[in-house]
């Protein structure tokens, strides 16, 4: 559960940095919030408490947005991103 945790955070903070790039598009970045809100939002398709099963909707609207915006997020985006997962769950 932790690895699965570590990796959704993971591609959170890749939509994280990759708003923060100027060359991104307002659209994207759109997409980007409205993915993160649905990973944070209390009201959750499948609740996150429920075993291996709460978080495969969350991962699903991470990994649609992921793909939508794929073309922003770049090597330096990924790269901050795990440093930021390692610095907080480790290898």
């Amino acid at each position: 559960m932790r690895n699965i945790a570590a990796k959704c955070i993971e591609k959170v903070l890749q939509f994280y940095y990759a708003t923060r790039r100027p060359e991104t598009p307002t659209w994207a970045k759109s997409v980007v919030y409205g993915a993160l809100l649905y990973f944070v939002s209390p009201i959750d398709v499948i609740p996150d408490f429920t075993p291996v099963f709460g978080y495969v909707d969350d991962l699903g609207v991470i990994i649609a947005a992921l793909i939508t915006i794929s073309f922003y997020i770049n090597d330096e985006t990924r790269e901050k991103a795990r440093e930021k997962r390692q610095s907080w769950f480790g290898n």
